[in-house]
């Protein structure tokens, strides 16, 4: 499968636009805002990342996020106010191509220190043969990220492996010191803390899904290659990348053999989508259904309150639904 999400287009270009003047009106502010409480204020694009800055950064930053509790991160839209706010920030920390919005508002505001977490991990291609022919009955959509048809585009979501998280984790810890000297040695000791979390986390999902009657798991989000090759399992979407999109009746019969073949128990959902799709397979195949959470935004629905407590739900949910030995 070449991963990719379908990004119906919105109303962005004259928030954008609207919001240009106020970016450049307060692009000479940047850092101001910084000044006044001490604090070096970060801009993070959405949830993952707002973790990792308020662990590393902890009382010497202020953090906000452009992505609210509840929205699904890759609809967002900007508006004009939220675009003239993000020009005042000392740091931004975005996952580039995963959310358009963001990166036309960034383009645009004149911020010193921004900080793309695709570039201080690598990106893969994750995917399925049978996603893939689900993909290709779209063709002529171009619903990539920023990549046209036909192109192997990247999977963005690297957090959901701990490993590979608290790489982003170094690299964002280097670009504090950076930006913010006087409290260099804070920054490293929190980033070598929560690298030691991180670490911990990858040990417990490696042991805990060490051994499983079945290795396979089917979900309505495509979001879990990354996991899913960490820890040896196989990863089925029924939507592709999109959880909003509807699979063919052709997916959702090779998914039903899929089912029957690899000894699956569960059709996992997620709190910010629709489980809908994810209902009608369990119905079809008597199957249960569970949520495993892409950590796209925490909200009351959640199975913990922040990163590291909804892995865990992750984890016991997936050690239930795969059948732990």
């Amino acid at each position: 499968m070449n991963v990719r999400r379908l990004i119906p287009p919105t109303a962005l270009a004259a928030a954008v636009a609207l919001g240009a003047t106020a970016l450049t009106a307060c692009s000479s502010a940047a850092g101001a805002a910084g000044a006044e409480d001490g604090k070096l204020h970060v801009t993070a694009s959405f949830y993952p990342l707002q973790f990792l800055a308020e662990q590393i950064g902890g009382d010497h930053v202020k953090v906000d996020t452009l992505t609210k509790p509840g929205v699904e991160p890759h609809d967002l839209e900007i508006t004009p106010k939220q675009t003239g706010r993000l020009s005042e920030s000392d740091v931004v920390l975005y996952l580039k191509s995963l959310q358009p919005a963001v990166d036309k508002a960034i383009a645009q505001s004149g911020v010193k220190n921004i900080v793309d977490a695709a570039t201080l991990t690598q990106l893969e291609v994750h995917g399925t043969s049978g996603e893939e022919d689900h993909d290709h009955a779209a063709e002529g959509h171009d619903h990539d990220h920023g990549h046209s048809h036909g192109e192997a585009a990247e999977d963005p979501h690297v957090w959901l492996d701990p490993v590979k998280y608290a790489e982003i984790a170094k690299g964002f810890g280097a670009a504090l010191e950076k930006a913010d000297p006087g409290h260099a040695a804070d920054y490293r000791k929190n980033t070598g803390e929560l690298v030691a979390k991180l670490g911990a986390l990858d040990t417990e999902f490696k042991d805990g899904l060490k051994n499983t009657a079945s290795r396979t798991f089917i979900t309505t989000h495509s979001a879990f290659g990354y996991l899913a090759e960490r820890y040896g399992l196989d990863q089925e979407g029924i939507s592709g990348v999109d959880p909003e999109s509807e699979p063919s009746p052709a997916r959702m019969k090779e998914l039903q053999a899929v089912a029957k073949k690899d000894n699956v128990t569960t059709v996992f959902f997620e709190t910010l989508a629709s489980d809908k799709t994810a209902k009608t397979l369990a119905r079809d195949t008597g199957l249960q259904t569970d949520v495993l959470d892409p950590l796209e935004g925490i909200t009351d629905t959640s199975q913990g309150t922040d990163y590291l407590e909804v892995m865990r739900s992750n984890l016991k949910n997936l050690q239930k639904a795969l059948g732990t030995k």
